[in-house]
């Protein structure tokens, strides 16, 4: 999400979801049936995207409500017209927080920032779903983020990812797999070992090129993991052991620390919106519980990135290591360095 730039974008204040307030009192479900777009010829939109998820998780959740967010985050646009940014927010007895960001410019240029937190009583994984797209290249990040450790433990792993195996390896790149398995979406480059602490032996990390197919395949992997989240949903049953949903909390609010402060993401919105705007983005939408759910900074959970006058160290990682090719076999364990 860091290979495209603007030369100049001035904020402007935050408005009303169009789609979700028609009057002032007048209020009506977050809908991606937008007008027609001015993008090029090769249409394709991850519009459907974030409908066949609201979709879906109504048919799963009929308690499914609007966000109090959506009050303050709504559509924001770009001075020279040339992008829109909407964003729109549910909630429901499971789920803490569903949102989605949806990034469109006149040029074809999108992006999809979708995720879904669960409730601290409940330590379902977090689904994330990143996608850009420009008019030749994509970048995807596709996963059910664990929510507690995944590479050191076993219980949590077995507990949610034992059974879903099958489903990543549908889409993985199969160098080590038999039979008629196809090469869908392989593995995108280099991974820093820190970013890889919070994804999945499933998560699909993948570069393509913009075309018909490699669209199709890509919506197909959404819904699929999208319906896997939601069956996931449907069978957890509430904590009640008071220990246990601190500790979910806390995990969750480790995330949340983590993606407020070295998400690519930012650079983009401070590019398309400015500093101010992009902060509150960040911190009150996209990550919002960073400020809610918790006390500890980012330098509490990562002191390794301290530096010695006390601010954060910019770099994406401190051990510098990375992975070139998926660091997980066909069985879903990890064939990496051990994490500490």
């Amino acid at each position: 999400m860091e290979c495209f730039s603007y030369s100049s974008f001035l904020t402007t204040p935050i408005k009303p979801h169009p789609l979700l307030s028609v009057t002032k009192n007048e209020r009506r479900p977050c809908s991606t049936k937008a007008a027609a777009s001015s993008a090029p010829a090769f249409s394709f939109s991850y519009q459907k995207f974030v409908q066949f998820a609201l979709d879906e998780t109504k048919l799963s959740t009929s308690d499914l409500i609007p966000s109090y967010l959506q009050n303050d985050f709504g559509t924001l646009k770009a001075v020279d017209g040339k992008a829109e940014l909407k964003m729109c927010s549910y909630q429901a007895p499971k789920i803490r927080l569903l949102r989605s960001l949806f990034i469109e410019q006149s040029d074809g240029m999108q992006v999809l920032d979708f995720a879904v937190f669960p409730e601290a009583e409940f330590d379902l994984p977090i689904f994330c779903a990143n996608f850009f797209t420009s008019v030749n290249t994509n970048i995807v990040v596709l996963d059910l983020n664990p929510l507690h450790d995944v590479m050191n433990e076993t219980r949590y792993k077995q507990k949610y990812y034992r059974s879903l195996i099958p489903l990543g390896l549908k889409y993985a790149e199969c160098a080590n797999l038999t039979t008629d398995c196809m090469q869908l979406l392989p593995w995108g480059g280099k991974l820093t070992s820190e970013s890889l602490k919070f994804f999945s032996p499933i998560v699909i990390w993948t570069r393509f090129s913009s075309s018909h197919e490699k669209h199709d395949i890509l919506f197909s992997a959404f819904t699929d993991y999208y319906k896997a989240w939601l069956s996931l949903m449907n069978q957890a049953t509430e904590e009640t052991d008071a220990s246990q949903i601190t500790l979910n909390r806390e995990a969750q609010h480790r995330y949340l620390t983590w993606r407020a402060q070295k998400d690519p993401g930012y650079h983009v919105l401070k590019r398309l919106i400015g500093e101010t705007h992009a902060k509150d983005v960040v911190k009150k939408f996209l990550f919002h519980g960073v400020n809610e759910l918790g006390n500890k900074t980012f330098l509490d959970y990562f002191p390794e990135y301290e530096c010695e006058d006390g601010s954060i160290n910019e770099k994406r990682s401190m051990v510098g290591k990375s992975f070139e090719n998926r660091p997980w076999d066909d069985r879903g364990v990890f064939i990496g360095d051990t994490f500490t």
